[in-house]
């Protein structure tokens, strides 16, 4: 194996408090609030960079506009589908009273606002419907399971995330293979019954870094985020192979991607969705659970093989809210599970078909937001070379293992 680092538009925005600040102080969006107004900010449960920082700058610009901001988290059904466990995850953001200089409020209460055409109830958080306003702040990326115009940002936040547990549900009944057509509909009839006063879209480079920060008018929303949506798509990174026989992923979480590890990355999402086929990619192994996902390993089941370790950390209530909330029970199933990193990765190799002895093309990263250093093997490093945007930076070395059999750490 040798460590491979690969290049990516690396633009970002140096000061992103500033920029928060500088969007929300616009003319037309300042306008939107009044002194003494009760803001509902929503946050998510996605890792998104920044978000600490994005979130205190925009309680700060409300403050400064007169305005009474309080946060709640708008994730659906994560966080184990209860206020506790929604409270400890904004908290592992760094989104609590003292670090964002507001209230955290959090309840898995709905309202209903009214019904879609066909009798489907539109719920929303009610601590938000009982406030004066509500502003969004979430990160403007493809969705980990769909392909649309519209994606995972401000209005899928709108549609799923604020409507709680029971709001998410629902919407998730009717399959997420139309939420391309379903959430701008609900989120019209939201903004129509509310008073939604912006969106905060955030925008990341290849290298988890904030890029781009835009605040967003309701009535500007369903036309501009499919735009934003696109630049987000230009700036993602990708792993520059088309095909990988062994991926090892060291590690899986909720703040890392919605479906554990993204198969924006992966190329695999199991549901037959065109745009998610590259690169091909034989055997999935994932190694570990994050620290930061507490015990949901929602997406688990897309991979092919898994750790003892990975296996015991493996909190079945957060889970199966989040898993049976989509709809698509397989994210919840487990993989093969190995007693030691050494024994998985050796099963994913031995189980490869149509491969060489000598010649498998293995690629571990340490986790799909990571992915400007990858480590591959011998056999693809003709085309590192021939690449424009890969090279070698490190020495070919075996897999150094210790006596437990455990990978050590990718730096």
């Amino acid at each position: 194996m040798v460590t491979v680092r690969q290049a990516f538009d690396d633009s970002c925005l140096e000061d992103v408090p500033g920029a928060v600040r500088a969007q929300i102080m616009q003319t037309e969006v300042a306008a939107r609030i009044k002194p003494g107004m009760r803001v509902a900010i929503g946050a998510g449960s996605r890792g998104v960079a920044n978000i600490g920082a994005a979130t205190k700058a925009t309680v700060a610009a409300l403050r400064e506009l007169g305005a009474e901001p309080f946060v709640f988290p708008a994730m659906g059904s994560h966080g184990g589908a209860s206020v506790e466990g929604q409270t400890a995850v904004l908290a592992g953001y760094g989104i609590g009273e003292e670090q964002v200089g507001a209230p955290v409020r959090a309840s898995m209460d709905t309202v209903v606002l009214g019904e879609l055409e066909d009798g489907t109830p539109i719920h929303m958080d009610k601590l938000a419907r009982a406030a004066d306003g509500v502003v969004l702040i979430n990160r403007i990326k493809p969705h980990t399971t769909f392909r649309g115009p519209i994606e995972s940002g401000i209005i899928k936040m709108m549609a799923i995330g604020m409507g709680k547990i029971a709001g998410a549900t629902t919407l998730h009944a009717h399959g997420m293979d139309i939420f391309p057509d379903l959430l701008p509909r609900v989120a019209e009839l939201i903004m129509q019954r509310a008073n939604i006063l912006f969106g905060v879209g955030l925008i990341e480079n290849a290298y988890d870094d904030t890029t781009l920060v835009e605040a967003v008018l309701p009535e500007q929303l369903i036309a501009r985020e499919p735009e934003l949506l696109a630049i987000a798509k230009s700036r993602m990174g990708r792993i520059c192979f088309n095909d990988i026989d062994v991926l090892i992923i060291e590690q899986m979480g909720k703040e890392i991607s919605g479906a554990g590890f993204d198969p924006n990355i992966t190329g695999r999402n199991n549901r037959g969705v065109t745009g998610f086929d590259d690169p091909r990619v034989q055997k999935i192994v994932v190694l570990d659970l994050s620290a930061k996902t507490s015990g949901n390993a929602t997406g688990l089941g897309l991979a092919d093989v898994i750790t003892r370790r990975l296996y015991e950390k493996i909190d079945y209530p957060s889970t199966y809210a989040n898993v049976i909330t989509s709809a698509y029970l397989d994210g919840a199933l487990i993989p093969i599970p190995m007693r030691t990193d050494r024994e998985a990765i050796s099963l994913a190799v031995k189980t490869l078909v149509r491969v060489e002895s000598g010649q498998v093309r293995i690629v571990r990263i340490r986790d799909t937001l990571s992915i400007e250093h990858i480590s591959v093997s011998e056999p693809m490093l003709d085309e590192v070379h021939a690449s424009s945007n890969m090279e070698v930076v490190g020495e070919l070395a075996p897999f150094d293992f210790d006596d437990r059999g455990s990978l050590t750490p990718f730096v």
